[in-house]
């Protein structure tokens, strides 16, 4: 199976980075694509084993649902090996590349939207994360 590549470079060093990607304050300020979306909560337990779960919802209340994974490897400031919640396989890569940070997400495609819409909206994600860091 191919998997799904999403990548943006933020003008931060690797250790901001890793802390806004990390931290439970952090991803409730940058974890949603578009803006009538947020995420109100999220718990990270980010060890081998632990699980992290984002609740992701509608500014108007008219859904939400739990983002959840569990942690399968964690190479601090460099790579997150992710099983999400549905068995799909996350990969999350951070680079230093001079002043900046490449981050890199890969993941395997979940069969109800099409590659392109889901490679959209995690780049939008992506997205409004280096936004967030860069403010």
């Amino acid at each position: 199976m191919n998997l799904i590549k999403v990548q943006t470079t933020i003008n931060a060093p690797i250790s901001k980075i890793w802390e806004y990607w990390t931290s439970e304050k952090h991803v409730t300020n940058w974890n949603f694509a578009v803006s009538d979306l947020h995420c109100p909560a999220a718990t990270n337990n980010l060890v081998v084993g632990g699980e992290f779960h984002y609740n992701m919802a509608a500014k108007d209340n008219s859904f939400s649902f739990d983002f959840w994974g569990t942690y399968q490897k964690i190479d601090i400031e460099k790579n997150i090996e992710i099983h999400l919640g549905d068995g799909r396989l996350m990969k999350v890569f951070f680079e230093t590349s001079g002043n900046d940070t490449i981050v890199t997400e890969e993941f395997e495609p979940e069969q109800q939207n099409t590659v392109e819409m889901q490679q959209a909206g995690w780049q939008m994600i992506l997205d409004n994360f280096k936004k967030y860091v860069e403010q």
